[in-house]
């Protein structure tokens, strides 16, 4: 069952009440106060989430960030400065799934949590046998991975869910809308950039020289080319 959390926060009295929350909502809750011990816990692999701090004393969460997305695809929320948009940005740039300003209210970090992990959940019930190609790339449900032909894409969690969402629907238009509730599993907010920012990673990811694969659709949302 998809229920442990790592929580990296030096803050010790928020730390102490989003365990008890996490807890409280039937959670497995591993605490680390810093980025090196948070970093060793993470990569040990006994969790399901990391909730990730950007401010910490002995390094940055997105250098604890940046080491992870070195070795594993664990999805990772990063805990940020309200009005930090940068850090945010450089946050989804780099690999974080999802993102939520502090002080943030326990019951939304909850909300994004548990949207994450149904992802994964949903992947992980997939049938095994169920890969689909489009052109060069293979979905393999199984692995939770995306291949370009025999290279696995180096996609997070988020990412992986854009684009097989996008893939499923190739020579169609995804609403921005649509595609925020079906891969990220939560309502489109106003100024929210997550959504572009991890289109913008795939486009990177998945090269070329030409045209993006994915469109951007004025005024609607994004199609991925059928013509690839």
């Amino acid at each position: 069952m998809l229920n442990r959390i790592l929580l990296v926060e030096d803050d010790e009295e928020l730390r102490t009440l989003l365990t008890r929350y996490l807890k409280g909502q039937a959670f497995e809750v591993r605490e680390a106060a810093n980025g090196k011990s948070g970093l060793t816990l993470a990569q040990d692999q006994d969790c399901d989430l990391v909730v990730l701090d950007i401010m910490l004393p002995d390094m940055s969460g997105l250098d604890v960030l940046r080491r992870l997305r070195e070795r594993t695809h664990l999805p990772v929320i990063l805990l940020t400065a309200r009005g930090e948009e940068t850090d945010r940005i450089v946050g989804l740039e780099v690999g974080a799934d999802d993102y939520i300003p502090k002080p943030c209210n326990p019951r939304e970090l909850v909300a994004r949590i548990q949207a994450v992990l149904r992802r994964v959940a949903w992947d992980q019930e997939t049938d095994v046998d169920a890969t689909r190609e489009y052109g060069d790339l293979r979905v393999e449900p199984s692995q939770r991975r995306i291949f370009q032909g025999d290279q696995p894409l180096d996609l997070t969690a988020t990412e992986y869910e854009v684009l097989r969402v996008l893939l499923a629907h190739t020579g169609t238009v995804v609403r921005k809308t649509d595609l925020m509730q079906w891969a990220l599993g939560r309502r489109l907010a106003p100024y929210d950039r997550t959504l572009d920012m991890h289109i913008s990673n795939l486009r990177r990811k998945l090269g070329g020289d030409g045209e993006p694969r994915i469109e951007t659709v004025r005024g609607l949302g994004y199609s991925y080319r059928s013509d690839v």
